[in-house]
């Protein structure tokens, strides 16, 4: 099954099908970053964009440390 998750991005609605197994996480997400209300601009996309791709790089640091550790 999957579930149809929407965002207004300037002006414009955009629905993505997600997986009902991911669905609840990315729709957790998506409101913390953005307004699942109204409209949310491209500034803010691009915001989110960033901070998502950080939060990926420290997880890979951390993977990373750990691998080294367990390599000993």
């Amino acid at each position: 099954m999957s579930k149809r998750l929407g965002l207004n991005i300037g002006g414009r609605r955009f629905d993505v099908d997600v997986d009902d197994a991911f669905a609840s996480f990315l729709e957790k997400q998506m409101r913390k970053d953005f307004n699942m209300d109204g409209n949310n601009d491209l500034k803010l996309l691009l915001q989110a964009y960033v901070r998502k791709n950080h939060d990926l790089f420290l997880q890979e640091q951390k993977i990373e440390e750990i691998t080294k550790k367990l390599e000993i």
